[in-house]
């Protein structure tokens, strides 16, 4: 029912550069030094977090050499009110999201980025989330990308997620693990979750087969779609539950998609597009929810209706909203 992107779009995206700069209290920073301070703040025995802080100043650095004057941005700074709470400001919760990206010269694409939050005066705690990804396409039809990431307040771990993709035989492929830190390379590394996803044609119609599987907690299924232009069929199936949702496109603003499930369990969505970014989400959940999600560009409100028989009371609200400068 929605176009899909081809393998580059979707591999190797749009790279851009961005100034490495940000403002603090009226001052002009540069970002390297921002983190060359935290880094400093590291306990000494912490000594692959450390390395992993070195290595993301060094990319810091080059990327301010390789971008240049005229090929620059700015951080984005985004504000998310949290579940509605808007008495005091613990109700806001201020990041500061840095990013970078470029292609190398063996067509190698990457990315990396930090989250600092803009609530902290704490050098120890500004710095949140360290993340790179590294992608390439080979031959013109297999795509590999491979995302590291850390939890800069918990550096016990590194995750990791590993996705690859046969374009000629519609097939992808994707995982998603971690490692331990304090381990010598990647000993104690253990996969959490795998899938794969194989895609057919069908006289015109599109047809995917996605089988899954949680390691951590042993449960396997595989979700098969049919897509036949305003029609999507999709079956979620595993050895104790099956559940079939079929949504149909009533025209260019309206989609409703029922499920259905093994115990009989029926809930009923119905999707409104109300114009550009603007959409609303009703799902009918009988004798237990209504549920409504209204998107509007930035702003996002989730209203949930418990049901009492035919009863509805005790609603409860959540408002959120990003603000990106």
């Amino acid at each position: 029912m929605t176009p899909s992107k081809s393998k580059k779009q979707r591999v190797r995206g749009e790279f851009y550069m961005r100034r490495n700069f940000i403002k603090i209290g009226g001052k002009t920073v540069l970002l390297g030094h921002l983190l060359a301070a935290w880094w400093t703040t590291l306990p000494a025995d912490m000594n692959l977090p450390r390395t992993v802080a070195l290595a993301l100043l060094a990319a810091v650095g080059v990327s301010a050499v390789a971008a240049g004057p005229g090929i620059s941005g700015r951080p984005q700074l985004s504000i998310t009110i949290r579940d509605g709470n808007f008495t005091d400001i613990e109700g806001l919760d201020p990041t500061i999201t840095w990013e970078n990206s470029a292609v190398l010269d063996n067509d190698v694409a990457i990315q990396y980025g930090i989250d600092l939050s803009a609530r902290t005066t704490n050098l120890a705690s500004l710095p949140r989330r360290i993340w790179g990804r590294a992608s390439r396409v080979f031959s013109d039809r297999f795509a590999v990308s491979t995302r590291l990431e850390m939890d800069v307040q918990s550096m016990d771990r590194m995750d990791f997620e590993v996705d690859g993709e046969d374009e000629d035989l519609d097939l992808q492929l994707r995982m998603i693990g971690s490692a331990p830190t304090g381990v010598k390379g990647w000993q104690g590394a253990r996969v959490a979750f795998v899938e794969g996803t194989k895609g057919f044609d069908n006289d015109g119609n599109r047809v995917t087969v996605n089988p899954r599987y949680n390691v951590n907690y042993n449960h396997a299924d595989v979700v098969v779609t049919y897509d036949a232009d305003d029609t999507l069929i999709k079956v979620t199936a595993s050895k104790d539950d099956q559940v079939v949702t079929i949504s149909q496109k009533l025209n260019d603003e309206n989609i409703i998609s029922p499920t259905i499930g093994r115990d009989g369990s029926l809930s009923l969505a119905w999707d409104r597009k109300l114009g550009e970014d603007n959409s609303v989400r009703t799902t009918l959940n009988p004798n237990r929810s209504v549920d409504v999600e209204w998107r509007d560009a930035d702003w996002t409100a989730n209203v949930n209706f418990p049901m009492d028989e035919s009863d509805v009371r005790g609603a409860t609200v959540h408002i959120k909203r990003d603000i990106k400068f």
